[in-house]
């Protein structure tokens, strides 16, 4: 595959974040669309308080426009545009009523689980009928694929819920889920070319290209933040990259990142709900490093270069 669509894809996604930030920035100031910071977490996070959020806004939006400029628009495409543009809608809904409504806990669990439930049946209807996909998973390192039956659907609802909330979790600093989310994503552009999915390698290039573009204002001192908005919708595409290459366990290599900071919320509640005590200082797992004295830049740089890591191990897997 040319590597021109890719590198199109990723110039015209940054460059649409990129020229829409200086506008709506000021915008969401004037709105008074500020975050909230909880006052559980991080002393240090209280001076954040009222940076502006829902900027995920500006890099869906450049996702879409340089998804559907320089990729082959094909059932794969509208598909992995559809998980992403679901996700974000739960995502903005949340924000939206968290911000605009002053509810402090946005939508309710159950109806963003059913949002995401809707959105696995369709990718579930789409993707058996439409795209072949059938119900066996792909083991790396055994190299098999392992017939699953209705088990994998219930896979597929478990990647979209658990991918889309893992990245949400991992955006709790500055740069954090952006930078990541590049790299993961860097990773699944490779990822397509090498099983086949041309229109794939090119959104995975859109979300790389929008993620870098948004770290020009989300990097430490974030100027806007992301909000589940964009969170959501990140962590939709990506699991979205899973599902429709086929190589669901793969994803959890890649993004080990999203993978432990989840891991780490699910210890800490059972520890802290059957013991009383807790596992870390606190969880997100990231809070935790922050609490022991490393500094939020130091913390951000470390999981990027884990995740670069980690990256490269599912890339040596796939091989």
């Amino acid at each position: 595959m040319s590597l021109y669509p890719l590198l199109l894809a990723a110039v015209i996604a940054a460059a649409c974040v990129l020229l829409t930030g200086p506008f709506f920035i000021p915008l969401l100031h004037r709105l008074k669309f500020g975050q909230s910071i909880r006052e559980e977490g991080p002393k240090s996070h209280q001076a954040k308080s009222g940076t502006p959020t829902m900027g995920g806004v500006m890099i869906v939006l450049g996702i879409t426009v340089a998804a559907l400029v320089a990729a082959p628009l094909n059932t794969e495409l509208w598909l992995a545009l559809f998980i992403m543009l679901g996700h974000f809608l739960l995502g903005f809904l949340d924000d939206y009523i968290k911000v605009v409504k002053k509810r402090n806990l946005g939508l309710k669990a159950r109806q963003k689980l059913l949002g995401q439930i809707i959105i696995a049946i369709v990718t579930m209807v789409v993707g058996t009928r439409l795209l072949g996909i059938d119900t066996t998973v792909w083991v790396p390192v055994l190299d098999q694929n392992i017939n699953i039956g209705w088990g994998y659907y219930l896979l597929v609802l478990f990647v979209l819920v658990g991918g889309s909330n893992a990245v949400n979790l991992t955006d709790g600093l500055d740069g954090l889920a952006a930078g990541t989310v590049a790299i993961a994503c860097s990773c699944y552009a490779v990822v397509c070319c090498l099983t086949g999915h041309p229109a794939l390698a090119v959104f995975s290039a859109a979300i790389v290209g929008a993620c870098l573009g948004f770290l020009r204002f989300n990097a430490h001192p974030a100027r806007v933040f992301m909000g589940d908005t964009g969170s959501l919708a990140l962590g939709g595409a990506f699991a979205a990259l899973g599902i429709l290459t086929h190589t669901e366990i793969l994803l959890a290599v890649i993004g080990l990142i999203f993978v432990c900071e989840a891991l780490s919320v699910i210890i800490q509640v059972i520890s802290f709900q059957t013991t009383g005590k807790r596992v870390f200082r606190m969880s997100p797992i990231h809070h935790h490093f922050e609490l022991g004295g490393w500094s939020e830049w130091k913390v951000v740089t470390v999981f990027w270069l884990v995740g670069l890591l980690a990256g490269i191990a599912g890339l040596c897997l796939l091989q």
